[in-house]
């Protein structure tokens, strides 16, 4: 088992102000893996302190030298990419050879688009030709307080850390409890990567501690956060007295719209895609809605396909799924998968239980309901597991209706071979991201929602952007 580590501030290790030590289980074995502190008030006070006398310096180096700093981080991650794979593997339950690929990958990969992007960032300049003393400003937001989520760890540290690195912002990560061992990681990859002191720093900590903490600390300026959408209206309400900055992005209940013209891969490729890291994705596509016409044949299919997906320890090598994080999130799913049975959705794959022959571990069976209607619960409520429900629709009218009628606004999907429609079904759709055919967006593309899904966009320059001030200057004189 790991032993206790201590937090990173002012760029270096630093003891807890007090004793408070939190279990981080492995969910693959349901035993502990490692001890971590979880801060004090003392212990974000000074993490906030370090991020506050930081900030005129790193927000007055130039913008090469941050983005220099950036590229230096890219290859110091890189060369520790399998330490982190490892940690997230263990720690929140991702096979190891996802872990290797797509959780540890898309840390590099956020990393080097912000690069880019940095790179082509008007930071400062004049408002157009006509008004040459004129002049655009774009300036750090200032200390800023980075919250992350357990289910794709890197992905969204490097966000957010990336954005507010080369817009000159200094920071306070408080990573889930439930997964921070990689956190802990990229705390060492930051230092030494050669970041100023106080520019980055890490406590470990729960929501109830030192995320309201940061949330309501009057010299943080703005909160970026990634998590539930419970947890995103409280910190709103939270952080609402201060009049910070508060960037969300939150939870979802994308649809999956198969037209009948659909590609003969379109079904298989949505029921893995809602399996993938074990359906604990906020853009998971979880309601498949299927046209009349083809409805029997999509819903057979997608019960073969859900029937093959194996389950396995994150530790194994393969193509299989893990285990959920938790018992807290293992006992909703079986919980809801039990709702869905109850109201009268037809279950065609999986059910309630663990898998055949996984008797420990928080293992979920890949799970589909079909003759599932937009009002059952399993259709309102995010449930964040391997869980797929079917609705049956008529036409596109019919299809945008169910697809809208939902808090969430987050990620769409459209399988048709109707170009026209499918652009229809794009502008239509009430969701801050749309992917069609199986075409996931570009590098530099936005991340992020619309209603209850969140506020703010995170990658690219639109990333950058969330992090910045805009500050008019008139009569600027030109040196």
């Amino acid at each position: 088992m790991i032993e206790k580590r201590e937090f990173y501030i002012n760029g270096q290790w630093a003891a807890p102000a007090a004793s408070n030590d939190f279990e981080v289980v492995n969910p693959s074995t349901e035993e502990p893996c490692a001890v971590i502190s979880l801060g004090s008030e003392a212990d974000t006070n000074a993490a906030v302190a370090a991020a506050k006398a930081a900030l005129p310096g790193w927000m007055n180096t130039p913008v090469e030298e941050r983005i220099a700093l950036v590229e230096k981080l890219v290859d110091v991650y890189e060369a520790r990419a399998e330490d982190l794979a490892q940690a997230m593997s263990l720690e929140m339950g991702a096979p190891i050879d996802m872990a290797r690929t797509s959780q540890a990958g898309a840390g590099s990969w956020h990393l080097r688009n912000f690069i880019t992007a940095a790179k082509e960032f008007p930071f400062d300049g004049p408002l157009n030709d006509r008004s040459p003393n004129d002049r655009i400003i774009h300036e750090a937001v200032g200390v800023c307080a980075l919250i992350t989520p357990w289910n794709w760890p890197m992905n969204q540290v490097t966000l957010k850390v990336g954005a507010a690195a080369v817009a000159g912002c200094t920071m306070v990560l408080k990573p889930s409890e439930q997964s921070p061992l990689n956190a802990m990681i990229f705390a060492e990859l930051m230092d030494e990567a050669g970041f100023p002191a106080g520019v980055f720093n890490l406590v470990n900590g729960d929501g109830p501690g030192v995320g309201s903490q940061l949330t309501t600390h009057p010299d943080v300026d703005m909160i970026s956060f990634t998590g539930s959408t419970r947890a995103g209206i409280a910190i709103t309400q939270a952080a609402a007295p201060t009049l910070k900055k508060v960037d969300l992005e939150l939870g979802g209940k994308g649809a999956n719209v198969i037209f009948e013209d659909a590609d003969e891969k379109a079904v298989k490729r949505g029921v893995l895609h809602m399996m993938q890291n074990t359906g604990q994705s906020c853009n998971a596509p979880s309601r498949m809605l299927v046209q009349n016409s083809i409805y029997d044949r999509v819903v057979a299919e997608a019960a073969e396909v859900a029937a093959k997906v194996e389950v396995g320890p994150a530790s194994q090598e393969g193509r299989h799924i893990g285990p959920v994080v938790n018992e807290m999130q293992w006992t909703k799913i079986q919980d809801l998968i039990q709702q869905g049975i109850d109201e009268g959705a037809k279950l065609i794959a999986g059910g309630t239980g663990r898998p055949d022959g996984l008797n420990k571990g928080y293992y979920v069976k890949p799970t589909v309901f079909a003759d599932v209607n937009n009002q059952m619960t399993i259709a309102r409520e995010e449930i964040f597991g391997p869980v797929l429900s079917i609705i049956p629709f008529e036409n596109e009218e019919d299809a945008i209706g169910i697809a809208n009628d939902t808090p969430y606004g987050l990620t769409n999907y459209v399988q048709t071979q109707d170009g026209a429609r499918a652009n229809r079904m794009a502008r239509a759709l009430r969701s801050g991201m749309v992917e069609m055919n199986g075409k996931s967006r570009s590098a530099g593309s936005p991340f992020g929602g619309m209603k209850q899904s969140g506020k703010g966009r995170e990658g690219g320059k639109w990333g950058i952007e969330d992090f910045l001030e805009v500050k008019a200057v008139g009569g600027w004189v030109a040196e």
